[in-house]
């Protein structure tokens, strides 16, 4: 078992991610968890690894109820920081085989479900379900009963699955020759705006959720329903089109998945669409992140021969 703390960062950044939906609260945490290290008496540690999830999972415990006050006031429907070009990064699934696999692991859609479920849920459902620990570890980072957190699991999995989150459910994410004819096919319909064509992307129950922090304008809550979400992506393509010279389209990988980030004239982001997909290559989810604060650390510019 390694004793090397940068061993396991990638690990623990990927944790609390998962945990708190931001990567700079992220970051904070892992760094946290670091200074914890170097003050244990790290020769009595035996299970390194183990000691500095079980750090990691408390401080973001302590950081959710900090949090909370500020979570309840946020404005409008609230999306994780996006990451961008990265779908191989620390951030990423720490094991490809665990039960939901890399893609849905770190796509926006399931890390939006997963800030729906409770701090304890979340965490037992993170430890054992995605990071593969037995009950009884997750007791002893938690505090409770391996039933316990048993239980907190079962709960957790199964308010996902309402969320379409199952093993069954979500596709991994198409290769890469696929998934650019079916980006090319989304991006065809959005243009002609016909609605018959882009509705037979979508699945019956698609959702559209957009973010903006109470900063920009965005849909307050989740739209829902394959003509509702139609509709609006057609409205929202003949207002990008009708401002196409003053803004570049460029497309990407957001959190492991297909989508596309958008730049104003003046070379700022304003946002990042995130797209899901089921097991027929249909879209069923669609994921906009306009909250320039959570948009303000990606690095990326636009890139040559981007649309605009």
């Amino acid at each position: 078992m390694p004793r090397d703390f940068e061993a396991h960062r990638p690990r623990l950044r990927a944790l609390a991610y998962r945990m708190l939906g931001s990567r700079s609260e992220a970051e904070d945490v892992v760094q946290d968890a670091w200074l914890r290290w170097q003050a244990a008496d790290q020769a009595q540690v035996e299970d390194p690894l183990a000691y500095l999830c079980r750090a990691t999972t408390h401080l973001c415990l302590d950081l959710l109820q900090s949090a909370r006050a500020r979570r309840e006031q946020y404005v409008g429907l609230w999306l994780p920081e996006p990451i961008v070009d990265e779908a191989h990064h620390s951030y990423g699934a720490p094991n490809p085989e665990t039960v939901l696999g890399h893609y849905q692991q770190l796509s926006l859609g399931f890390m939006w479900a997963l800030q729906q479920l409770s701090p304890l849920e979340r965490a037992a459902f993170v430890l054992h379900d995605v990071f593969e620990q037995p009950f009884d570890e997750v007791a002893q980072t938690l505090g409770r009963s391996s039933a316990a957190c048993r239980q907190l699991s079962s709960r957790a999995r199964k308010q996902l699955q309402a969320q379409g989150y199952g093993a069954e459910d979500t596709a991994a994410a198409p290769a890469d020759t696929r998934m650019q004819a079916l980006l090319e096919a989304f991006a065809q319909a959005l243009a002609s705006g016909e609605l018959g064509a882009l509705a037979e992307l979508l699945t019956q129950d698609v959702r559209l959720c957009s973010d903006g922090g109470g900063v920009v304008c965005a849909i307050p809550a989740p739209l829902l329903g394959r003509d509702r979400v139609a509709q609006a992506l057609v409205a929202f393509a003949r207002t990008w089109q009708r401002d196409a010279g003053a803004q570049a389209l460029h497309p990407a990988w957001v959190n492991g998945a297909p989508g596309a980030l958008l730049w104003n004239a003046q070379g700022v982001l304003e946002q990042a669409c995130a797209l899901e997909w089921d097991t027929q290559g249909r879209v069923r989810g669609i994921y906009f992140q306009r909250n320039p604060q959570k948009l303000a650390a990606l690095t990326t510019t636009p890139a040559p021969g981007s649309r605009g």
